[in-house]
């Protein structure tokens, strides 16, 4: 049988101490999903999800008892969260769906193992480990731990229908976790249900969508999602625009030692189109921080291969840091690619390089003067002072910000005696 207790993260003190707790006086509790999935795998284990056959309220009772803390996180579905040592774990009773509508299900809790991971949505992640670290596997995932094999538990259609959202899922597990072409079942399935993927809410989509772009290489996952056209269901943006960016971008990360950012894959496959980046930004829900990096990165100019430093630093100043890193990064992938056996790509490819660096590293000067610099030259308050500074900002940045505050001082009262 497999055996997982000699690993370190099985042996932390917090999770033997939950473990420990929910296993005695009639109760059983068994890691499940995930932390399971990934310790097989070979993947980092950030937490670990506990099922267990005792009732919400009694997992509280137990912990209040033992001086620990319980949090109500999702009690209407069975979950209550413990806080031990500050680590939380998800404590969730064994359960079956009722009902289901594609969105979410009408639980009934229970105490039968098969039950609770045949409601689970993949193979992989329906596996449990005991108290003891013995694996248990009640779905066949094991052999598809081994084979790098993302499948559906029982009849894809099935589990697809209980929740749309699961057509992403098999994608986004594909990414991280499958080899190979994507389950021929599951992936029929998907087609034959992408419809329902428009009664999930943004929120929900863009969650999944976010994760998948953000595995180490999302290009075969895409490939299927756009041949599909799941990928144009849920991006429309991406259908004239296509995939053919991401594998040089995959490449150039993993040579350049770039972080997976999943924001940077997304403009990889979509338009520098302000006006559109809004909409998609708004239909799916982004984050005000999302939506502006979209906005930078549109409306960053494009970089002239013939650009000296110090109009570069003007652009910075002028446009900001990260729409400029984002065309560098997407354009240094592009040269990288084309520059096997191009000498002219290959020196494009090493400016890029410098200027990414150069963009990376700026840190934008403060300009000297305020609008109580101008006051104090003596013109009224109003419009005027705005149109002032900024004539006297572009001159300094015209000027590779080398004009010193006495300088200015000295063009503002010139412009003050004009006006």
């Amino acid at each position: 049988m497999t055996n997982l207790a000699h690993q370190d993260w099985f042996q932390d003190a917090a999770l033997q101490r939950v473990l420990s707790l929910l296993n005695s006086d009639g109760g059983e509790a068994r890691i499940a999903g995930g932390a399971v999935r990934n310790a097989l795998m070979g993947h980092p284990i950030n937490d670990a999800d506990i099922a267990t056959t005792l009732l919400p309220q009694a997992v509280i009772d137990r912990a209040e008892a033992a001086g620990i803390r319980a949090v109500p996180t999702g009690i209407d579905h069975g979950t209550v969260t413990l806080v031990v040592d500050g680590k939380p774990f998800e404590v969730t009773t064994l359960r079956r769906d009722a009902e289901t509508d594609g969105r979410r299900a009408t639980v009934v809790f229970g105490t039968d193992w098969q039950e609770d991971a045949d409601r689970r949505d993949l193979t992989i992640n329906g596996l449990y480990a005991d108290k003891d670290g013995n694996v248990i596997d009640l779905v066949d995932g094991l052999p598809d731990i081994e084979t790098k094999t993302v499948r559906f538990i029982g009849e894809a259609a099935q589990r697809i229908a209980e929740d749309y959202l699961r057509i992403l899922r098999f994608f986004r597990f594909f990414a991280w976790y499958g080899d190979g072409r994507p389950d021929a079942d599951g992936l029929r399935a998907c087609v034959r249900g992408r419809s329902g993927l428009k009664t999930l809410s943004a929120e929900r989509v863009w969650s999944e969508m976010k994760k998948l772009l953000a595995a180490r290489d999302p290009g075969r996952a895409l490939l299927w999602m756009r041949q599909t056209g799941i990928l144009t269901d849920i991006i429309p943006e991406s259908e004239k625009w296509g995939i053919d960016a991401i594998p040089a971008l995959i490449e150039a990360e993993q040579s350049l030692g770039w972080s997976s950012d999943p924001l940077l894959r997304l403009i990889a496959i979509i338009p520098p189109d302000a006006a559109r980046l809004e909409a998609l930004a708004d239909r799916l829900r982004l984050s005000r921080a999302e939506a502006a990096f979209l906005q930078q990165w549109a409306n960053a100019p494009a970089i002239p291969d013939e650009v000296t430093d110090a109009v570069f630093a003007r652009l910075l100043y002028r446009h900001g840091a990260p729409g400029l890193v984002a065309r560098l990064k997407l354009s240094l992938a592009s040269a990288r690619m084309q520059a096997r056996g191009n000498d002219a790509a290959m020196l494009r490819a090493a400016r890029l390089s410098t200027l990414l660096a150069l963009a990376e590293r700026f840190e934008k000067p403060k300009f000297p003067l305020s609008g109580a610099d101008v006051l104090k030259a003596g013109l009224p308050a109003g419009p005027k002072v705005g149109e002032v500074l900024a004539t006297l900002e572009n001159q300094w940045v015209d000027m590779n910000f080398s004009l010193s505050r006495d300088k200015l001082l000295e063009r503002l009262k010139k412009l003050a005696g004009e006006g």
